[in-house]
């Protein structure tokens, strides 16, 4: 397109960012690469090839078409020079993590980051001889406290899960700047729609892709996005490691960013009309949105972030099996796992992510019986509210 693709409106972006190239048969969408390998003319376009004079497919696992284009309009999306697409959020991490950390090195997370990005931090890393500090979250002062001579790389979710705080992008750049660290931000809850960790100053930013990018609930994928040089070396790691989107994945990804802009729209409204609610409704005991004045993260998300998302994290005035009852008693919502598709899914953590660990230990880290997670889809809002409100009778 002849005009810069960051002057034009979120909606426009989503829909034609990396793909107005003309295509075999002028079609308008990009079709599904169903390949592994790809074939070359001639012994000298191998070398040419080999050599950097021409750009085209080689191998399966160091690129597809389809998965390209995929990359491209998220890059654009997030304010990107480039991006790679990764099997998962979890692969995207933890091929990240190992990619950009060498052993005798230190890395500081926040403890409120998802459980299993900490088990990898605080389990397998620490195996390769990699120190992890876990500081509180949304917290710059911990984390500069915990900075020592061999740290390399500051990693934070904002919002984070399921308490979403929210870390001031500004201040935690200024501390890396001042240390010289890499800075990463799994803004997974945010989407490039709510907030633009890059345009702060941010290294590298991390979607799990399955959640609000792809917004269908059908796929499962990762994406790293940051400079080229950066992106460059992760491409290279991938080739190594192994862990590629595949082209059927990429295609329902490109499908589901099309529409991105407009269900953020109503994930937003959605979250902070059932925020509001329950705040208000006096069988529940705490709600953590920070588009709510009453969350700690409230003053800096407001700042730097423009929208405040689909998830609310809440606490009932009941016991666990009250809890239970309570979610058995929602009509609209799937009890299950993810968020940021547009069904809307509800969650008890103690169970769903925490049922193995002893009551008292769940407690330490704030995860209450009573404490529930509802990722609001694209429903009408009304709708919604009228559920969780039949639903609330049910604590009498």
């Amino acid at each position: 397109m002849a005009r810069d693709m960051l002057s034009l409106g979120a909606s426009t972006r989503a829909v034609h960012s990396g793909e107005r190239q003309r295509r075999l048969g002028d079609a308008v969408t990009v079709p599904v690469y169903q390949t592994s390998t790809y074939a070359f003319e001639s012994t000298q376009q191998l070398i040419d090839f080999k050599e950097g004079r021409i750009d085209k497919g080689e191998y399966g696992r160091y690129g597809n078409p389809t998965v390209r284009k995929a990359e491209q309009k998220i890059a654009e999306l997030d304010h990107a020079e480039d991006a790679v697409l990764w099997a998962s959020g979890m692969c995207a991490m933890t091929s990240l993590l190992l990619t950009i950390l060498q052993t005798g090195q230190h890395m500081i997370i926040t403890a409120d980051s998802y459980r299993r990005t900490q088990q990898f931090c605080s389990g397998m890393l620490r195996r390769f001889g990699i120190d992890v500090s876990v500081v509180p979250p949304g917290d710059p002062e911990a984390i500069e406290a915990a900075v020592c001579p061999n740290t390399r790389l500051i990693l934070t979710e904002s919002p984070t899960n399921p308490f979403l705080y929210v870390i001031d992008l500004e201040k935690l750049v200024e501390i890396a700047k001042r240390h010289r660290l890499r800075t990463v931000i799994d803004s997974t809850l945010a989407a490039p729609y709510n907030q633009n960790p890059l345009d702060f100053g941010i290294d590298l930013v991390m979607h799990s892709a399955t959640k609000y990018l792809a917004g269908h609930n059908d796929l499962l994928a990762g994406v790293v996005v940051g400079k080229a040089g950066m992106i460059d070396a992760l491409r290279e790691s991938q080739g190594i490691l192994g862990g590629i989107t595949d082209p059927n994945s990429a295609y329902l990804l490109l499908r589901g960013l099309k529409s991105f802009a407009l269900r953020m729209v109503q994930h937003n409204a959605n979250g902070a009309a059932l925020a509001a609610f329950l705040e208000s409704h006096p069988k529940v005991r705490r709600v953590y949105y920070p588009g709510l004045k009453s969350h700690p993260s409230h003053a800096v998300a407001k700042a730097q972030m423009r929208g405040f998302g689909g998830l609310v994290s809440f606490e009932l005035d009941a016991t666990m099996a009250e809890t239970g009852a309570f979610l058995d008693a929602l009509e609209l919502p799937y009890m299950a796992p993810s968020l940021g598709g547009v069904e809307s899914l509800v969650e008890q953590p103690a169970i769903v992510s925490y049922y193995e660990m002893a009551p008292e230990e769940r407690q330490k880290i704030g995860i209450s019986d009573s404490l529930v997670r509802y990722a609001a889809g694209i429903e009408d809002t009304d709708d919604l509210l009228a559920d969780i409100e039949q639903a609330l009778k049910v604590l009498g």
